[in-house]
């Protein structure tokens, strides 16, 4: 029996070992890209061993790409800036509004509840291509293009729908008599929803601020039609990197490793909650 598990204990351990390498390996190769040069990084067969330069970093945090046959001027890190400050901002707009309104829908059922809320995650299923036009003139007519506060307006249609949806179910998970006896102590429906439900609920809110996050960060096309090129965030500002003087992969490489470094602490600092978080149901009783 001990050798059974043992042997079981090993294939485990094997199976996580080639799925981590799996899925980690072109991050891997990623990161040792950044540090070369495009000689090295084009040499046919490729080699993990040469000899690592931090000019392809320097080249990001000072602007100045240097190309084949000339330099180019690129803001990198200002798109850097704006995707974390977009980012950051429109998730804290939807767990303000998105939250609240979650416990709503999961605790005061009413007339036409489920239909409001499938419609409002419908936003989700909308191709963006859909909207951007009619956005764009409705933006343009009363302000809103070409600043931050449009993009975080329309970020919503990426944020609300998804912690509107995941926080509601976590609301469903606990058992409403905890707010009911609360309640009957004297307190009222918004001390029971900050006192109780909140606490309660705090691991499914942080998985879903954090899947916010990843989607916000990781979006193209809005900012891309609605933004200029000083409010751009990363993922557009990446274009700059193909010019017709040709590619230079080192920066590119870095250009990566830098755009997915908060995505990566943020996942690591909340993975703690992500796994209270589904494992939330399967305590009750």
């Amino acid at each position: 029996m001990q050798t059974t598990s043992t042997f079981e204990s090993v294939l485990r351990g094997m199976a996580i070992t080639v799925i981590i390498l799996f899925f980690m390996f072109p991050i891997f190769w990623i990161f040792l890209m950044s540090f070369q040069t495009n000689e090295t990084i084009l040499r046919v067969p490729p080699s993990p061993f040469f000899e690592p330069t931090l000019t392809n970093y320097r080249s990001l945090i000072s602007g100045r790409l240097e190309g084949s046959t000339a330099t180019l001027e690129i803001a990198f890190m200002s798109n850097l800036y704006n995707s974390l400050f977009l980012s950051v901002t429109s998730v804290t707009v939807g767990l303000l509004l998105g939250v609240p309104a979650a416990y709503a829908f999961a605790r005061l059922k009413f007339r036409g509840s489920e239909d409001i809320a499938f419609t409002l995650l419908s936003f989700r299923f909308a191709p963006p291509l859909l909207v951007l036009l009619p956005l764009t003139i409705y933006f343009q007519q009363i302000g809103l293009a070409d600043t931050y506060g449009g993009l975080i307006w329309v970020y919503q249609l990426i944020v609300l729908p998804l912690i509107l949806w995941i926080v509601r179910g976590y609301f469903e998970d606990i058992p409403a008599d905890i707010e009911y006896a609360y309640r009957i102590a004297g307190h009222g429906f918004w001390a029971t929803f900050r006192k109780i439900a909140l606490p309660l609920a705090g691991p499914g809110i942080a998985a879903a601020g954090l899947l916010a996050f990843i989607f916000a960060w990781n979006n193209f096309i809005f900012a891309l039609v609605l933004a200029s090129a000083d409010k751009q965030p990363v993922t557009v500002g990446a274009l700059a990197f193909i010019t017709a003087s040709g590619i230079n992969y080192g920066q590119i490489a870095a250009g990566i490793m830098l755009s997915i470094a908060p995505t990566f602490a943020l996942a690591l600092y909340a993975q703690r909650y992500l796994v209270e978080g589904l494992s939330l149901g399967a305590v009750k009783g």
